[in-house]
């Protein structure tokens, strides 16, 4: 009931901090970029890492150096993905969604809100976190690319922190300024 044998704890014991060590070394080798919250498809890899990670310490029928080798295959995927997202529009369009405004000026954008699945209390929850009290405070409001939400209290006069975020009018993004 506590365990089936001492050879299945002595291997969790020595499988357990060599399959760890690798895992950081992989991630030291392959940069922060690795485990960066950006997107879904980062949070899938960094969930799929830690079941590998698992499967490696737990399964005895993973032996060591294939768990290892799945690790570095995952890592080395979502370098070739995020190498590839930076040289191709159609890739990064595929792996990265777009920001989405859905409060700008003090008004809620309604139709954004239904697309992204949100209600008038998570947009209110995310002004409170940000120590407003009302939706008349906040110049706007962003739902990141990761599934925060951010809440820009001043906005210039030339709107530069909704750079690249949709507008809500015509869907195509915000001009950088001059």
């Amino acid at each position: 009931m506590f365990f089936d044998t001492w050879s299945g704890l002595l291997r969790v014991v020595v499988v357990g901090p060599l399959a760890y060590v690798a895992l950081i070394l992989f991630l030291r080798i392959s940069g922060k970029r690795t485990l960066t919250k950006l997107n879904a498809f980062d949070l899938v890899v960094t969930v799929a890492l830690g079941s590998t990670l698992s499967s490696i310490i737990l399964t005895k029928s993973v032996a060591l150096l294939e768990g290892v080798l799945a690790l570095a295959t995952l890592i080395g995927l979502q370098y070739l993905i995020t190498w590839s997202s930076l040289r191709s529009s159609r890739i990064r369009s595929l792996v990265k969604a777009e920001p989405t405004l859905i409060a700008h000026k003090g008004h809620l954008v309604e139709g954004a809100m239904r697309r992204q699945r949100l209600t008038r209390d998570d947009v209110l929850s995310a002004l409170r976190s940000e120590g407003l009290d009302d939706l008349s405070q906040a110049a706007a409001i962003v739902l990141e690319t990761d599934g925060s939400i951010s809440v820009l209290k001043k906005l210039s006069e030339r709107d530069d922190g909704l750079t690249g975020v949709p507008s809500p009018e015509d869907g195509r993004p915000m001009p950088a300024s001059p």
